[in-house]
């Protein structure tokens, strides 16, 4: 890396001292850590022909954690030092009491790298940012004189971590993370129409500025607009639906797959508690949660309690097989971490986090299921939702979506909704297309005010009985 790396213990900390303030700090508790963070972040923003913002942060500090029982206690500082540690450990104690804890075993160690530790920030100058944006915006007017204003976002961070456990072990990991995003509005007629794509992952600029890339995503937001110009109102009723592939998995990600973590789980707020071992979906349908993937954005090689990620098979042909957990919940539960125990920063405590989460594929074609199709919509991207965990209910907008009467394809719709719940949903999946795919890699995770980056996918799926709202008449 071009930047000096992360090393606490080194340059601001003496390991001797921050290992005997954990130890002291975990003293008759059950789990803790140290966990040690510095985290650097550059987005550029090019909006309607000029360089519209330039944003660098940089950040590190501490998190101090001692867990006892259901209850953790947890301190953080952006001040490496002795003293800020001791006054840490302090309020990290209130949670052990008495102690009387029972110690958990470590994680265990791993050798894996799932992507590059070269710097995303320095590993391209400045300038060739800023052509590249400049390019884009060019390419896109060039493409369709019905472009009336284009925007190009080109953002790169790097987190930097190290995990110290009271036995001594440490666990290392530095996590680069790139995306870049195109949004154009086109006009006709008096009526303008938006369309947006982008992606990208834990790998360097190189690539995304290759303008093989930018270019395949600025063709595609271009193609989004305008086929959105067309768009009538969407229709309104209990319908079948067929979802595209690919990114249409964040509404498995939200209706789904948060019930699935370990902490709603244990207690017993989600709509699949207690079901462990029962039939939640229909047959054929098998999901999973995987951090193991190389370069995706939400893969990790450890998690941020140091345990090494997993491919965790969720749901397996219907059947629910397993739970994300993280340390806490796991030995509570009397399971096994799997290494989904993830954090925001420094800042913030970990618990049940997804990684990359998917559905996998059927033997169908994509054309076969769209063609069983009587009357509903074929929804093949998303924008936001909204999801009930303790009931699974969800509200999804279609960003790009078509009618489909009698197998046929017709105009595309605008102002479709989806609203059903996701226990429902995955038993009326009726089809599964061969075409499984991941997302582009756009996606972002909130939880209880935290925000992590996460992968989706899924294949084309067909469902019977979803309620799509429209206002067509």
């Amino acid at each position: 890396m071009s930047q000096d790396s992360f090393r606490p213990f080194d340059t601001n900390l003496a390991r001797e001292d921050a290992l005997r303030i954990l130890r002291a700090a975990t003293d008759g508790a059950d789990d803790g850590e140290l966990f040690l963070e510095r985290r650097r972040s550059e987005a550029l923003v090019f909006d309607d022909g000029r360089l519209r913002t330039a944003s660098y942060d940089a950040s590190e500090g501490f998190g101090l954690r001692a867990v006892r029982g259901e209850v953790a206690g947890y301190a953080h500082s952006t001040e490496l030092s002795e003293a800020a540690l001791k006054r840490a450990c302090e309020t990290a104690r209130l949670a052990v009491g008495d102690g009387g804890g029972t110690w958990a075993d470590g994680p265990p160690p791993t050798n894996k790298r799932l992507y590059t530790d070269e710097d995303p920030i320095a590993g391209t100058t400045f300038p060739v940012k800023i052509d590249t944006l400049r390019e884009i915006d060019a390419f896109a007017r060039d493409l369709d004189p019905r472009v009336v204003q284009v925007s190009a976002t080109l953002a790169a961070s790097c987190q930097e971590v190290e995990i110290l456990r009271p036995d001594g072990v440490s666990v290392r990991d530095i996590r680069p993370m790139t995306r870049v995003n195109v949004s154009v509005i086109v006009e006709e007629n008096g009526r303008r129409e938006t369309g947006s794509a982008g992606g990208g992952g834990r790998v360097g600029l190189d690539g995304l500025i290759d303008p093989a890339d930018w270019q395949a995503k600025t063709r595609e937001a271009l193609r989004i607009a305008t086929v959105n110009l067309s768009a009538v109102p969407a229709p309104a009723g209990v319908m079948e639906v067929a979802l595209g592939p690919g990114w249409p998995g964040i509404l498995l990600h939200e209706a789904v797959g948060h019930g699935l973590e370990g902490d709603f789980n244990r207690k017993g707020s989600s709509a699949f508690a207690g079901l462990m071992g029962q039939q939640v979906a229909a047959r054929g349908v098998t999901v999973l949660d995987d951090g193991t993937i190389p370069d995706r954005r939400g893969s990790i090689t450890v998690d941020d309690e140091g345990t090494p990620s997993g491919k965790n098979t969720l749901i397996e042909d219907g059947i629910l097989v397993g739970y994300m957990q993280d340390r806490q919940n796991a030995r509570l539960m009397g399971v096994a971490p799997t290494g989904n125990g993830r954090r925001q920063s420094y800042a913030h405590i970990p618990m049940p986090r997804m990684t990359n989460t998917y559905m996998l594929g059927g033997d169908a074609t994509p054309a076969d299921l769209v063609a069983e199709i009587r009357d509903g919509i074929y929804a093949v991207g998303f924008g936001g939702g909204q999801v009930d965990i303790t009931n699974g209910k969800f509200v999804f907008s279609c960003t790009e979506a078509y009618r489909v009467e009698n197998g046929k394809v017709g105009a595309p719709v605008k102002g479709a909704t989806l609203i059903g719940d996701g226990a429902t949903a995955l038993k009326q999946i009726r089809g599964l297309g061969n075409d499984m795919a991941l997302d582009p890699g756009m996606g972002n995770c909130g939880k209880q005010g935290q925000w992590v980056p996460v992968g989706v996918g899924q294949p084309t799926v067909l469902m019977d009985g979803l309620t799509v709202g429209g206002s067509a008449a």
